[in-house]
């Protein structure tokens, strides 16, 4: 069984700049629409500190309506989740710019008590931003995917609440922030977790489920709509190109299921491809994680292309709420590339 999950991370550019009625507020808003005409929900993953930051400097007024828009998704049941990016808990706003802490950076290898304090922090602004005091999200991703090293991040993580990650990508190397995730390859489509989210654990109290990607020729991902959005992002300094190129020089890199940077018949053909292997064996549970940002988000008719094309193959579209009680340990978690091979399904990387 195929299900859909939308996953947005909701937030400008990592360094800061970007109004928030445009990058934040309105492509949700629109977005919000479209999910509301399918009867669908997406997940809202929140950056949190940005969001934080922002209000605390009083630099953008667009603030309010981003924290009065998340109130509003999380009441008309679209789930809101956490996302954090922790340099900007240091910065301060000079010059009409941002100036961040890239020191903390990757979440994982701060201080333990200094990852607890962004925690706690976290979660309080965005119990403030649904105006619920004991509200906990069900899930997280972390900023620029970094979930490594998992200990003790996620313990601290679990500690408040928090039950699913989906910071993986299948394949995923950034050599610039020690991120390695080819081993997940060897996973399913989901999987519990404990010290390293790369590896299942079937004691684990953490579940992944990753952002589904497929391992394809480097020429895949060039295509005219993702190029012209990388171009609009922010570009890494000079000293750390190198490694950054040096990420693609390998046979198959990871393209991810990215509503914003697909076109709609790269969609499409993703998901023909899971059909596929699910017709032969309908008894494996796939949940297919989609990734977008509200900065990238642009293209809304092949969205709504999209939720109509699933609709008509009868693919639910769902949140983690949703899907919660069948990832659970003793619920169909033989769903994995294991049971797959065994069973002769051919497996897309």
């Amino acid at each position: 069984m195929i299900e859909c999950l939308f996953t947005m991370d909701y937030e400008i550019y990592g360094n800061g700049e970007g109004s928030l009625q445009e990058l934040v507020y309105a492509p949700a808003q629109r977005l919000a629409a479209i999910f509301e005409k399918w009867n669908a929900r997406y997940v809202n993953f929140v950056e949190v500190a940005e969001f934080e930051k922002i209000e605390e400097c009083g630099t953008d007024s667009g603030i309010d309506l981003v924290r009065k828009q998340i109130r509003e998704l999380h009441q008309k049941g679209f789930e809101i989740a956490l996302h954090l990016h922790p340099q900007w808990y240091n910065g301060c706003h000079e010059g009409g710019r941002w100036q961040l802490d890239y020191g903390e950076y990757n979440l994982c290898t701060l201080p333990e008590a200094r990852i607890a304090e962004i925690v706690e922090r976290g979660l309080n602004y965005l119990r403030y931003a649904v105006d619920q005091a004991r509200f906990t999200p069900l899930s997280f991703r972390a900023g620029n995917w970094l979930f490594q090293p998992t200990q003790p991040a996620a313990k601290l993580l679990s500690d408040q609440g928090i039950k699913i990650d989906s910071s993986v990508f299948k394949g995923g190397l950034q050599r610039n922030h020690f991120l390695d995730y080819r081993r997940a390859l060897k996973n399913g489509y989901y999987w519990p977790f404990s010290t390293d989210a790369n590896v299942p654990d079937p004691k684990g109290e953490w579940i992944e489920v990753p952002v589904y990607t497929e391992m394809v020729p480097l020429w895949r991902m060039a295509t005219s709509k993702r190029l012209a959005l990388g171009q609009r992002a922010a570009q890494p300094s000079a000293g750390r190109t190198l490694n950054r190129a040096l990420d693609f020089v390998r046979f198959r890199y990871p393209l991810k299921f990215d509503f914003c940077r697909m076109t709609l018949d790269e969609m499409i053909s993703m998901v023909e491809r899971v059909r596929r292997e699910d017709t032969l064996h309908p008894d494996v549970y796939r949940p297919l994680v989609a990734i977008g940002h509200t900065k990238d988000l642009h293209d809304f008719e092949s969205v709504d292309a999209f939720l109509g094309f699933l609709d008509q193959k009868d693919i639910a579209v769902r949140t983690f709420p949703d899907i919660y009680a069948k990832l659970s340990p003793g619920n169909n978690v033989a769903a994995g590339r294991e049971m797959d091979a065994l069973a002769g399904v051919p497996l897309i990387d």
